[in-house]
């Protein structure tokens, strides 16, 4: 299945709630009036787009109409989606900022259960793929469980771990991998985090800490801060990329679990909301099943 497939196919329950609401809002009526307006606004809240940006996109569409003085139902559907596409802007796809700097550092958070390990695993997989040579380090050691897992997908992508055992200092784990990716020349050291602590320590000092101790070891590291984010989890979503973003500067987030939601439609309020990139998304259980995320194929992939 191609790239565009697999997205489109992971958009189905979001689409059934978007676009074929839409199609269903609009048919058979003969004017726009504003309990048309008032109902898609419904429709785009039932997606998750955010009551935010639901109200933001409503308006514009409501503009757009009254500009072009359109007062056919039928005209609203192809301008919504024009201007879902406005607030991905005119790129279509955000790379990982993966510099000639060696080891580039992938610094991945996110709460647990987000399938933060998993999303490793394929992304160490896929970037492989794609030539480069990659190493990863074990470094959410609040979670025995975390470090066996990471080293079974590590194993299944053919790459080298980093690991000290359960309890030790996640910064330790860290500086250990960084210099083991410079003896061995790794193009993508890729760093596993914690996502909840039993410690009365705080989370996201934690991760400040381990963002420190990659900065004074690599100048200009880590080049990514990639955070988890799970699909069906809806507006909690945003939640989350806000209070990460606060802490340790998130640069792009990697989305899974997109084929199980009917609220695809997040994707949309973060980009509009926290203006961060969804750089990457997981269309399935398989370790290939990680995209680059393409906006054009998105957006598309949304109205069918």
């Amino acid at each position: 299945m191609g790239l565009f497939s697999k997205l489109k196919k992971s958009l189905t329950k979001t689409r059934e709630v978007l676009a074929e609401k839409v199609d269903g809002l609009v048919y058979g009526r003969m004017t726009v009036d504003e309990a048309l307006y008032e109902e898609l606004e419904e429709i785009l809240i039932q997606s998750d787009v955010g009551v935010e940006t639901s109200l933001e996109l409503v308006q514009r569409v409501r503009d757009e109409m009254k500009a072009r003085k359109l007062d056919d139902p039928t005209r609203l559907k192809p301008i919504l989606k024009a201007e879902i596409q406005k607030i991905f802007g005119d790129q279509e796809s955000v790379a990982l900022n993966l510099d000639t700097t060696k080891p580039a550092v992938i610094m991945v958070v996110g709460v647990n259960g987000t399938g933060k390990t998993t999303t490793i695993g394929k992304l160490a997989y896929r970037l492989r793929q794609d030539g480069k040579t990659v190493m990863v380090a074990a470094a959410d050691t609040f979670r025995a469980a975390a470090i066996e897992q990471l080293d079974i997908w590590a194993q299944r992508a053919g790459t080298a771990i980093i690991k000290h055992g359960e309890g030790a200092d996640p910064a330790a784990v860290v500086y250990d991998a960084i210099q083991a990716a410079r003896a061995r020349n790794q193009d993508v050291l890729v760093v596993d985090t914690a996502g909840r602590l039993h410690t009365k320590v705080n989370l996201m000092e934690e991760l400040k800490k381990v963002f420190r101790v990659i900065g004074r070891e690599l100048p200009g590291a880590p080049q990514e801060v990639l955070l988890v984010l799970d699909a069906t989890t809806g507006h909690n979503a945003v939640t989350q990329a806000r209070i990460f973003g606060e802490a340790v500067g998130v640069t792009g987030i990697a989305l899974t679990k997109l084929d199980g939601t009917a609220k695809g439609g997040i994707v949309v309020a973060i980009r509009n909301t926290q203006q961060i990139p969804v750089k990457l998304v997981g269309t399935g259980e398989k370790i290939n099943d990680l995209s680059y995320f393409n906006a054009g194929e998105f957006v598309d992939g949304l109205f069918g």
